[in-house]
């Protein structure tokens, strides 16, 4: 790690060393807060839980050869150096703050009420094609995880995709803080996080935070067919680069091949691609086009750009679909909000044979969450969904709104397992099953359910 000695460190996060004055000079190999990843050379930064202290763990990870460790308290028979801070929490933004300085990597940072893990693996795809590139793993996008992400960048690097989520104001300023994007990507402005954000405009004026450290020579890139977005004009003499429908990207002759993906024309200012998209729903279009710009900003070639798309893979939880016992499961139960329920209901009114809906609670919607979750369960009817399965307190309402639009079976259980249970006896063959919930419903326990009572199922 470039110039992360203990001295630099303790400089960054305003610690006070303690340690022999020879291993100052002492450079990191990495750095981690999770005990069970220390590596020899390694700093350990004990972060406080609501459950655990990571604090208990600093014997244990100096055992393991951790190089130094971070600590709030005084520290006796410490047997390598440690730097005592205020807040390990804190400390951690400062190092990556310091680290990401030391940098000249192109760094896109990603936000958006939906589609910023999508939009991801499909910038890390396209940029792929031209750069060794790091990219945010999991869920590792609020202010643990990107300092950790930020922190994982080594020499071999040449380009890192970070996605930056938040769910109050001032909280995008203190991301941009540390990650510096020189390309800032922004895809959709929605209906979540209502509880501190309040309204669209609220959420539009939190994560447009992303511009606070933006240079004069980085790009924006905006989906044009956002009405908030569409008002954003320039920023700091950055004019953004739209792309949707009548934008200078834009894509015509779409055609949606159901769960094998969607082609379509992608149009940009250096010319045309043809896309062979291979993630189900149309939505995904709008995250290629996103792809389009970010490479663009970074003068890639318009052949890079479309093999980097149609390279694209899933990753677990974000409609990955697996086929098991003759039925096809989409797993998209990462997490979840309105706008997201509905595009997953799109994917899944495509599927051939009976379409059965397992949806859940979703969190953090302010007052209107009843409502909310009314609005999805109708729009299952609608979609022509034939069954849904649901679970949890506000997915009640769910139930009601699917019940009261008519033509859909329902079923609702206050309890995940007893639904599981449920499911289970009615799945049959040839049915197209999403899976879909906030992650605090814990769906992909739903999905481990569904796997394993087909594998045990008579060939």
């Amino acid at each position: 790690m470039k110039n992360m000695t203990l001295e630099h460190i303790a400089e960054a996060c305003h610690g006070i060393y303690k340690g022999a004055k020879e291993q100052l000079q002492t450079e990191l190999k990495g750095a981690v807060t999770d005990s069970r990843q220390i590596e020899e050379g390694f700093l350990f930064i004990p972060i406080k839980g609501a459950r655990v202290d990571g604090h208990e763990f600093i014997p244990g990870v100096v055992e393991k050869g951790a190089a130094a460790v971070l600590s709030e308290r005084k520290l006796t028979d410490c047997a390598v150096p440690y730097i005592q801070v205020e807040s390990s929490e804190q400390a951690l933004k400062d190092i990556a703050e310091y680290y990401r300085s030391q940098l000249s990597i192109p760094i896109v940072g990603i936000t958006g009420s939906v589609g910023k893990t999508s939009t991801k693996e499909m910038i890390a795809s396209v940029l792929s094609q031209n750069y060794q590139v790091l990219k945010t793993a999991g869920n590792f996008n609020n202010e643990i995880g990107l300092p950790l992400t930020l922190l994982r960048i080594r020499k071999e690097h040449q380009a890192a995709v970070v996605e930056m989520g938040i769910s109050d104001f001032g909280e995008m300023h203190r991301l941009a803080k540390m990650a510096r994007p020189t390309v800032c990507v922004i895809t959709n402005i929605g209906i979540c996080h209502l509880e501190n954000l309040k309204t669209r405009d609220g959420i539009l004026k939190a994560k447009s935070e992303i511009f606070d450290y933006i240079g004069p020579k980085n790009h924006i890139v905006l989906n044009g067919q956002d009405d908030k977005l569409s008002t954003i004009q320039e920023i700091k003499g950055i004019h953004p680069i739209f792309y949707g429908e009548g934008r200078e990207i834009y894509a015509d002759q779409i055609q949606n091949c159901g769960l094998k993906g969607v082609k379509a024309h992608i149009h940009t200012p250096k010319g045309t691609i043809k896309v062979n998209i291979p993630i189900p729903g149309e939505h995904n279009v709008l995250n290629a086009m996103a792809a389009a710009g970010a490479g663009l900003a970074l003068n890639m070639e318009l052949s890079d750009i479309q093999a980097g798309i149609e390279q694209v893979k899933t990753i677990g939880g974000r409609s990955n679909l697996i086929e098991t016992g003759g039925m096809q499961i989409l797993d998209d139960c990462y997490n979840a909000n309105p706008v997201s329920m509905r595009a997953s209901l799109d994917v899944l009114s495509l599927g051939l044979g009976r379409t059965i809906a397992v949806l859940g609670d979703m969190g953090e919607l302010g007052e209107n969450e009843k409502q909310l979750h009314y609005e999805v369960g109708s729009y299952a009817a609608r979609k022509q969904i034939d069954v849904l399965f649901c679970s949890g307190d506000l997915s009640a309402e769910m139930a009601k709104g699917a019940e009261d639009a008519g033509g859909i079976q329902v079923f609702y259980f206050k309890d995940r397992e007893q639904m599981t249970e449920q499911l289970l006896h009615e799945l049959r063959e040839g049915d197209t099953v999403l899976v879909k919930a906030s992650h605090f419903m814990e769906y992909p326990k739903v999905v481990e359910g569904i796997v394993s009572h087909t594998d045990k199922k008579p060939a």
